[in-house]
């Protein structure tokens, strides 16, 4: 809320609460699914983000704000001037609000499917000859995997697996039925994880019929409960969420993997915080769970429709319909760098820049492979925060190791969701011998980079690797990042820095290039920022771009501002949290935000100053949030390479005239789409065809 005062504009709340702007940008995944323009089964993926997004919302963030309220804390100052109760009850009705949208975009885009004669049916739509196909589907395939529990009879209820889908049963039993004396009796089915949600019928004509596997159990509920006598049954679905923060053991006789792993283990019986259930359930069945799960008003209670875990939109089958889909993007070659020949020969005499996933993620993997078997390659040293589940890098450093090369990884346990996923990498990696550090006790390692050590004329020469996402093939094929190839001695020994740091972290090294998070990136960034203040007092080129997934450390904002006041232009393409309020006068009228969001997910970090005319360009891991600056080891890597430096400033002035995609973040915080009078640009197409025309020039 703004207010004038003479000439200014002063506004209550100098931030944007990083809950609710979070919850803004979901709302931006939820308007690509309502976008008609984009291809039906695209939407339904989105829709699938949108749930999944929601999931992890709630196991984190309001896990967190839930915690202050529990321990009898505001929490204003950390939260950017909201209480942390406030603040649970606003994220609960903009939920509700959310969930409400998204039920009617689900079904306005089934029955979009309709006309293309898709049909999702439910258990009364059923055909004789369909259910005949489905008792015997559920028979062979799904009746061995139901876990079903009779709670009607249980004194101690259940513990529910967090974000598992369950169909409440209630039965009103007949008066015939003398083994049990209550009218009603109560069960749970969890749906299996371990069956696709979306079952393809047989195909009548050019018909095509696909079941949710909840409808299809519903349509099985006599086979279920045959022994049981009752005059009707119905299900309705159920979700718990629980608090997935990690409470680590601070047991100094265990090792570390043991320790995150059974902190892993404990998610499954955090507190729950979030209920959300069909709202057509009977109040009865309602309120019976609620008493036996011990659920309060102090939860958040959320009432939604026939199913829940819509994240598995993000499978929905393809059904043979390319036409419903997005066009294939077949990622592109780098210019002057072949795949066939070596990569050390070409890096050796230039840095090359990977844009994915314009650009296939293949060159990385080629660069462990020639290094795995190079015998001059003496060393490899790589971090690693998120793994494909299948890993051609894991495999190039095994590679590597059986060929005698000294492999070191540095491997983050404690990665997000990833936890499970990375330990078992470890293990396996430790199984080969390969040398693993577990990171800096209080600090996540979050930056991506890898360093070749090779021996050439008696000289150990570095080649290296810095990248603004995971060294990760499945996520390369849909999130957008830089990935910097360069035997830059300068760099390569600097990177080389950081690893001695992961060996030896009571000592902090020191950089003249590089910018290395905890120790200097917030000093850094106040620097350059500060030197376009005065730039821009003496009369020279003064401006900042930045691009960012997420923007909410109070104390860099508050230097933003200091920056625009100062007459300093920015330009921010943020694609997630922005606590910061552009647009405000005297306050930050000289910052204009904008968010993409589209077929890609904008992951890269990029952080632009005009320098006096002599512009500075440099690739991140770092976000300008408070754990990227203070609590994780991350690495912000200056280009040198005129060239590479072009092509980034080129990227970036696509991205910011994008006005298809791109919505303006404003004071409003509506997400309204960025409108002007040129012609339609859409930066993803656009940056692809970027790479096409760089392609055929070279």
């Amino acid at each position: 809320m703004t207010e004038k005062v003479g000439t200014h504009t002063h506004i209550r709340n100098k931030y944007n609460n990083r809950e609710l702007s979070w919850l803004q940008f979901n709302a931006r995944v939820l308007q690509e699914a309502n976008d008609k323009k984009i291809p039906l089964l695209e939407r339904l993926r989105f829709l699938g983000i949108f749930s999944n997004n929601l999931d992890e919302f709630f196991k984190v963030r309001y896990a967190t704000i839930r915690r202050i309220v529990e321990a009898g804390k505001t929490g204003r100052s950390f939260l950017g001037g909201i209480s942390a109760k406030d603040l649970l009850e606003q994220i609960t009705h903009t939920v509700i609000d959310q969930q409400a949208h998204s039920l009617k975009i689900l079904s306005d885009i089934q029955k979009e499917l309709r006309k293309e004669n898709i049909f999702i049916i439910n258990e009364t739509e059923i055909t004789p000859a369909q259910s005949k196909f489905i008792s015997e589907y559920f028979i062979r395939q799904v009746s061995p995997a139901l876990m079903t529990i009779m709670i009607g009879e249980l004194d101690e209820f259940p513990s529910l697996r967090d974000s598992a889908a369950y169909l409440a049963v209630t039965m009103v039993m007949s008066k015939e039925d003398n083994t049990f004396e209550a009218k009603h009796n109560y069960a749970l089915i969890e749906i299996p994880r371990t069956i696709n949600r979306f079952v393809v019928l047989p195909q009548e004509g050019d018909k095509q019929y696909v079941i949710i596997l909840d409808d299809l159990i519903r349509h099985c509920l006599h086979n279920i409960f045959s022994i049981f006598k009752y005059d009707t049954i119905s299900a309705h679905m159920i979700k718990i969420t629980r608090d997935a923060e990690l409470d680590i053991d601070s047991d100094l006789s265990k090792s570390f993997i043991d320790k995150i792993s059974k902190s892993v283990k404990d998610r499954s019986t955090g507190d729950p915080v979030r209920f959300v259930y069909d709202d057509s359930i009977h109040k009865r069945t309602l309120q019976f769970l609620l008493d036996k799960m011990e659920i309060d008003k102090t939860d958040s209670i959320i009432p939604g429709g026939r199913y829940h875990n819509r994240r598995d939109y993000m499978n929905f089958p393809r059904l043979g319909r390319p036409d419903l889909q997005y066009e294939p993007m077949e990622p592109l070659p780098i210019p002057g760098l072949s795949l066939q020949g070596s990569l050390f020969d070409k890096i050796i005499e230039k840095d090359y820049l990977l844009h994915t996933p314009y650009q296939t993620f293949m060159y990385v993997i080629k660069f462990l492979r020639e290094a795995a078997l190079d015998p001059k390659v003496k060393t490899i040293k790589i971090t690693i925060y998120r793994l494909a589940e299948v890993s051609h890098i894991a495999s190039s450093l095994i590679n590597a190791k059986k060929n005698g090369k000294d492999v070191t990884v540095q491997i983050e346990l404690q990665a997000r969701f990833d936890e499970e996923a990375n330990i078992e990498y470890a293990e396996l990696l430790q199984s080969e011998d390969i040398r693993l550090i577990f990171g800096v006790k209080g600090l996540k390692v979050h930056t991506k980079v890898c360093i070749v050590e090779r021996l050439e004329n008696h000289k150990m020469v570095r080649y290296g690797i810095i990248s603004t996402g995971n060294f990760n093939e499945s996520t390369a094929r849909l999130y957008t990042d830089y990935t910097l190839f360069t035997a830059d001695q300068r760099i390569c020994k600097e990177i080389n820095r950081v690893f001695e740091f992961f060996e030896v972290n009571y000592q902090v090294r020191k950089y003249n290039h590089l910018i290395v998070s905890p120790h200097y990136t917030r000093k850094a960034i106040y620097h350059l920022i500060d030197n376009e203040i005065k730039n821009k007092k003496a009369g020279l080129p003064s401006g900042i771009k930045l691009k960012l997934n997420s923007l909410s450390d109070f104390k860099m904002i508050d230097k933003l501002y200091e920056a625009s006041r100062a007459g300093v232009k920015i330009k921010m393409i943020v694609r997630g949290i922005c606590c910061l309020i552009p647009g405000v006068e005297g306050m930050s009228e000289n910052i204009e935000a904008i968010s993409i969001v589209g077929k890609f997910l904008e992951h890269p970090r990029l952080f632009i100053f005009e320098n006096g005319g002599d512009t500075k360009v440099y690739i991140s891991s770092a976000d300008f949030m408070g754990r990227n600056l203070d609590n994780r080891v991350e690495i912000s890597c200056p280009i040198y390479d005129e060239d590479i430096k072009k092509e980034i400033l080129e990227n970036f002035e696509i991205g910011w005239s994008d006005n298809v995609k791109a919505r303006v973040i404003s004071i409003k915080n509506d997400n309204a789409y960025l409108k002007n009078n040129k012609p339609p640009v859409r930066s993803q197409f656009k940056m692809y065809d970027y790479y096409l025309k760089k392609l055929e020039v070279n």
